[in-house]
């Protein structure tokens, strides 16, 4: 079973920045892509960036292309989120998965994190 533990998150200004990391347990062999989701209150789950473990396969939502840069090393992923906006305020959860997988689909990725909170107000 692989594990995913998030930290990063906070209550930031519109327009600062914050940098969230997911680090995977050390039985993350299987993981070939990880990513990050969020939550935001009363609505779905949304996909927000993802990367294969090569750093290639790279996706963005196209909410978040060019304010968010997201990269990996070894097993862990960063999202660095710049010019962030109140919009963006959410639970972020880390995800991996086993199949290479960098799509929008929450049922492409095997595993999730307990999420961090991200707050950005106006």
């Amino acid at each position: 079973q692989v594990q995913l533990v998030e930290s990063g998150g906070g209550l930031v200004q519109a327009g600062e920045a914050l940098r969230l990391i997911c680090t995977a347990s050390e039985r993350a062999f299987s993981v070939s892509a990880m990513g990050w989701f969020r939550q935001a209150p009363g609505k779905e789950r949304e996909f927000v960036a993802a990367i294969r473990r090569g750093g290639d396969g790279i996706v963005y939502a196209d909410s978040v292309k060019g304010r968010f840069t997201i990269s990996r090393d070894k097993n862990t992923v960063t999202l660095q989120m710049n010019s962030l906006k109140p919009e963006d305020t959410a639970v972020y959860y880390c995800a991996a998965g086993t199949t290479g997988y960098t799509g929008w689909s929450k049922d492409g990725y095997n595993y999730w994190g307990q999420g961090t909170r991200v707050t950005v107000s106006s």
